[in-house]
């Protein structure tokens, strides 16, 4: 009888998990929206540059230097009633490589009391080859608050000549008011990114693409000036009454960029946060 040594399965070293909680709420005082209460834990920290304009800007800083499997971010955010509060982003959020059944995800719960205003401005998400994200932004709006969300995301460096063959990326947008859902958006990429946007009718070979949301009463009057600014690769609708949502798809972040901005500036009532300038 003879017997067979068998040979050892390798495990992989778990990667280091980054846990991220950051927490910010306004009040106003003067007249003058102002940090209210704040709470920051591991990975994540919000500053709070002077700002010119009314809004109070909180940046957001991922001191772990990016996203991969096993990382878990948590953020909430709430402008207080009469309060305008815009959240933004330190630099392009990077979703790194994973290890096979890791994922990272990241959770934002925003809120707008009576008669506040949220811009939600994060900079671009950049998707890495074998990255592995799952995001959900839930926001609820009071009967009068009022919103901008952008969130713009790269399907790899195209100017480093990066493709993305191996990709898992699902996000989800929900927005309430008063309680009633008035909008959900959802997008799932699982495998190989460059053969699933290259249809016409699922991304045209895009490397980039926004989706902007703007929840006012007066966003019927922004519809045309929006329209006017449309690329071919970008659509603008008022999907309901007091809801503009725009998709805009580019070749790269440098293109989408170039419609991107002057939206977001039509949209706005505050100066564009300084971090997008750099």
């Amino acid at each position: 009888m003879s017997t067979s040594a068998v040979e050892p399965v390798a495990v992989l070293p778990r990667q280091p998990r980054a846990i991220g909680v950051g927490r910010v709420s306004t009040k106003l005082r003067d007249g003058r929206t102002v940090l209210d209460k704040l709470h920051q834990q591991g990975s994540m920290r919000l500053l709070f540059p002077r700002s010119h304009g009314r809004a109070l800007n909180a940046v957001m800083l991922n001191t772990g230097g990016g996203v991969t499997g096993g990382d878990r971010f948590n953020i909430s955010a709430t402008a207080g009633p009469g309060c305008h509060l815009a959240m933004t982003t330190q630099a392009a959020e990077r979703a790194y490589r994973a290890q096979p059944g890791e994922i990272g995800r990241i959770e934002t719960q925003l809120t707008v009391e009576a008669g506040g205003r949220m811009d939600w401005l994060p900079q671009e998400t950049l998707l890495f080859e074998g990255s592995a994200l799952k995001r959900r932004l839930q926001i609820d709006l009071s009967l009068d608050g009022q919103l901008l969300a952008v969130e713009p995301v790269i399907f790899g460096r195209t100017e480093m000549g990066e493709v993305l063959h191996d990709l898992s990326f699902q996000d989800r947008i929900d927005i309430s008011r008063d309680g009633m859902l008035i909008f959900a958006d959802r997008t799932r990429l699982t495998g190989d990114a460059v053969a699933l946007l290259a249809g016409r009718a699922t991304g045209g070979a895009c490397g980039a693409m926004a989706s902007v949301i703007y929840a006012a009463a007066d966003a019927e009057q922004f519809l045309d000036k929006a329209r006017a600014m449309m690329p071919e690769t970008g659509g603008v609708s008022l999907i309901r009454d007091g809801l503009l949502f725009a998709r805009l798809l580019s070749q790269d972040g440098f293109t989408l960029r170039q419609t991107l901005l002057p939206l977001i500036d039509l949209l706005s009532t505050s100066p564009l946060p300084r971090t997008w300038m750099t």
